[in-house]
C-alpha cells in the first residue's frame, strides 16, 4: 500500500498525533517515518483516494496542529510515496535540505493576494491617455466594415492592459514585500493582474494585513484584493 505523506518536520518535534486522524474513510491512524535529524508524518493512502471535502479537512487538521507545536513543512493534499522504506530514502537523502528549509519558514505563515482592476476602469483610462486608441476607437465607431483596425484595436488594447497591470503588480510589489520575508509571485491569470503569496512572520501578522488595506485604499474603489490566510506555507516548500 503507498504511503500518503501529510509533512516533514525535525525529528525533535513533538508530534503529538494521537488525536488527529489521517485521511480516508475510516481515517486512517498516523504514523512517523523518522531517519537522523527529520521526520515525515504518514499515513497508509486508501485506494481512490479523491480531493473530498472530508480528507482535505483532515489533511489540513493534522497541518495546522503539527504547525502549532513548532516548523513544519506542509505537503500538498495527495502526495504519495511507495512506501515507508522509500520515504525514508528521500528524508536521509535531503535531510541537510529539509533542515535547513524548516529553520527558514519556523514561525511563519503564508498569506495569498490577488488583486484585480475593474475592466471599465482600466480602459477609460487607456481611451483617456492613449491617442492611438482613441483614433482608431473612433475610426471602428464609425465605419462597421473596418475589420483591419478592429483587429488593431484590439491588440493595441490587449497590450495596454497587460502593461498597465504589469506596472501595478510591481508597484503594489514594491509597497508590501518589506511587510514580509518573502515573496513568490504565480500567474494572475486573466482576471488579475498580481497573485502572490507572501512569508509573513507569526509575530507580524497584524502588521501585513494592515499594509495590504492601506494598499487598497490608496488605489482606491475600482481596485479589488482578495488575502487569503494565514495559511501554511505551501508556496515556500
Amino acid at each position: 500500500m503507498s504511503t500518503y505523506v501529510y509533512a516533514i518536520t525535525g525529528a525533535d518535534h513533538p508530534l503529538r498525533l494521537d488525536d488527529l486522524q489521517g485521511v480516508g474513510d475510516p481515517p486512517s491512524p498516523l504514523r512517523t517515518v523518522t531517519t537522523g535529524t527529520v521526520a515525515a508524518v504518514v499515513s497508509d493512502a486508501p485506494a481512490g483516494l479523491r480531493a473530498k471535502r472530508r480528507d482535505v479537512l483532515a489533511h489540513e487538521n493534522v497541518l495546522e496542529a503539527l504547525m502549532s507545536d513548532g516548523a513544519t513543512l506542509p505537503m500538498r493534499f495527495g502526495l504519495l510515496g511507495p512506501d515507508d522504506e522509500r520515504v525514508a530514502e528521500v528524508l536521509d537523502r535531503e535531510a541537510p535540505a529539509y533542515q535547513e528549509r524548516l529553520a527558514e519558514l519556523d514561525g511563519h505563515v503564508e498569506y495569498n493576494l490577488k488583486a484585480a482592476r475593474d475592466e471599465q476602469d482600466m480602459l477609460r483610462e487607456i481611451l483617456t491617455q492613449s491617442e492611438q486608441v482613441r483614433q482608431l476607437n473612433e475610426r471602428t465607431r464609425s465605419n462597421p466594415a473596418a475589420h483591419d483596425e478592429r483587429v488593431a484595436l484590439g491588440e493595441l488594447v490587449a497590450h495596454e492592459v497587460a502593461a498597465r497591470g504589469g506596472g501595478q503588480a510591481e508597484e503594489t510589489m514594491q509597497r508590501l514585500s518589506p511587510a514580509a520575508a518573502r515573496a513568490s509571485r504565480s500567474e494572475p491569470g486573466a482576471s488579475h493582474f498580481l497573485n502572490v503569496s507572501f512569508l509573513v512572520p507569526t509575530g507580524s501578522t497584524d502588521a501585513f494585513v494592515r499594509a495590504v488595506q492601506e494598499e487598497a485604499d490608496r488605489l482606491g474603489e475600482a481596485y479589488t484584493f482578495t488575502l487569503t490566510g494565514p495559511l501554511p506555507p505551501y508556496s515556500f516548500v
